[in-house]
């Protein structure tokens, strides 16, 4: 189980009975994603991204296979329905899909057990983390932040979720892509450097994972470019495919 936050207090009851504030401008939608044999939807939190967490993807952007995963975010509303047209994103010359592995958590916590990490986890789907590689480059180079590279808008495409209870967990067997028909990424989940467990493990020392947190666990090898006019379709096996098309 996850650790107890320590210092959290109950609130004063004269907070508890306060009125709510009047919103001065309408509430945002949560975003959600459909949910395989169920009529409900699952309403996401956060976004977390885990980076090269396969050997082979870090040797491909010669990066120091010593170094560990690490973790960047995408805004919730950044996620993109199976089935969409998305359109070419600005600023870039180099717009490149990465096909991952998703959790979807139904509860979370600080500081938990790989051990008892899997117990968090609703349920798993097929995901998106599409990346503006140039700024990324840029962004790198100059040691500043990955935001203007990984998180711009439709950056999230993400398909329907299968629960844990169903599939069981975690997923293994073959993780690939499809542009216009033909494979562009294709891989092995259990090439991952750091398994599903490990990763919530890891994530949960510097933030709080909580109910409603996806997190897309990281890419295989052949990552590529996309423009217009590209159908892509990734699949996971036992997971329903995610297919999204590139318009300009």
């Amino acid at each position: 189980m996850a650790s107890t936050r320590i210092g959290a207090s109950a609130a004063p009851r004269s907070a508890a009975c306060a009125p709510t504030p009047e919103l001065v401008i309408p509430p945002l939608p949560v975003p959600t994603l459909p949910v395989a044999g169920e009529h409900g939807v699952f309403p996401v939190r956060r976004i977390y991204c885990v980076g090269r967490n396969y050997l082979a993807h870090i040797k491909e952007l010669n990066h120091d296979t010593r170094e560990p995963p690490f973790f960047f975010q995408k805004a919730r509303d950044m996620l993109v329905q199976n089935g969409a047209t998305i359109p070419y994103p600005t600023l870039t010359h180099d717009y490149e899909h990465e096909i991952e592995l998703v959790l979807a958590m139904k509860s979370g916590g600080m500081n938990i057990p790989a051990s008892q990490a899997l117990d968090h986890v609703y349920g798993y789907a097929v995901g998106l983390d599409m990346t503006r590689r140039d700024l990324q480059n840029q962004a790198q180079e100059k040691r500043q932040p990955w935001e203007a590279g990984k998180s711009f808008d439709h950056a999230a495409p993400c398909g329907t979720i299968v629960p844990a209870a169903t599939l069981g967990h975690p997923p293994t067997g073959r993780i690939h892509l499809e542009v216009n028909g033909v494979t562009a990424s294709d891989g092995q989940l259990n090439d991952m450097i750091w398994s599903p467990a490990e990763i919530i493990a890891h994530l949960s020392t510097a933030f709080e994972v909580a109910a409603g947190d996806l997190i897309y666990t990281g890419t295989p090898r052949a990552v590529g470019k996309v423009g217009p006019g590209d159908k892509l379709v990734a699949a996971i096996d036992g997971l329903p495919s995610l297919q999204v098309s590139i318009t300009s």
